[in-house]
């Protein structure tokens, strides 16, 4: 059963930061909406944070388009990072339930690394709670069974990045599992959905530090 309510309804400077887990399974992300306004000649690079779940891959964007390596850097500033998720899938309720009734997980508790919030990402290098980022993507960790690890906690520390800046749009994958879901509407709210291809979701987060709820006061059932 999905959870009875939700506390709403629901490009163009580098460099960009990925993750890969430790879980090593998969490929790297096929990125759609906000990802392909990237391949445009011409056009600066964005400050992109992926969380992925492919072992050491790392997604280099050009004025000509993307490409997928596995060096773990290269000279446009793209930089891979292992972040071990150790939350597995079946405690999400129990990390939703959580998040709705401790006032440390609301969007105006911005300093991730100081978090006691349980769905925080605290161990995550520095400059990615420093840098403003443009685009956040959600493709990981894999999350394709209770005991593998979920992707609650990528989804709500990629809403609070994107609250910090101005304008970012955070694109998750695999909507069409019951996890993805729940979580993107959660933090990142049906009202700041942009675009929807496929299994992608777009929202476009605008600056809202300050805010007390992660969507509007209007509540929905999910189906």
């Amino acid at each position: 059963m999905p959870p009875e309510e939700s506390q709403s309804r629901a490009l163009p400077v580098s460099p960009s930061v990925q993750f890969s887990s430790t879980v090593a399974s998969g490929t790297g992300p096929k990125l759609d909406g906000a990802a392909r306004r990237m391949k445009s000649p011409g056009k600066k690079l964005l400050p992109v944070l992926v969380f992925i779940f492919c072992c050491v891959a790392s997604l280099f964007f050009s004025k000509t388009g993307y490409k997928i390596s596995l060096n773990k850097a290269d000279s446009n500033g793209t930089r891979v990072y292992k972040v071990k998720y150790q939350v597995p899938a079946k405690k999400a309720y129990k990390l939703l339930k959580h998040a709705r009734e401790n006032p440390v997980c609301a969007p105006s508790t911005s300093l991730l690394q100081q978090s006691s919030c349980k769905l925080a990402l605290r161990n995550l290098p520095q400059e990615v709670y420093q840098l403003k980022w443009d685009v956040v993507v959600v493709d990981g960790p894999i999350g394709d069974a209770p005991e593998a690890p979920g992707r609650m906690s990528t989804i709500y520390t990629a809403s609070i990045l994107a609250r910090s800046g101005k304008t970012t749009d955070v694109v998750v994958h695999d909507v069409h599992r019951t996890i993805e879901k729940w979580f993107s509407w959660e933090f990142l709210c049906e009202e700041n959905l942009v675009s929807a291809k496929g299994r992608f979701w777009n929202f476009r987060i605008s600056n809202q530090s300050n805010d007390t709820r992660f969507c509007s006061s209007e509540t929905v059932r999910i189906e």
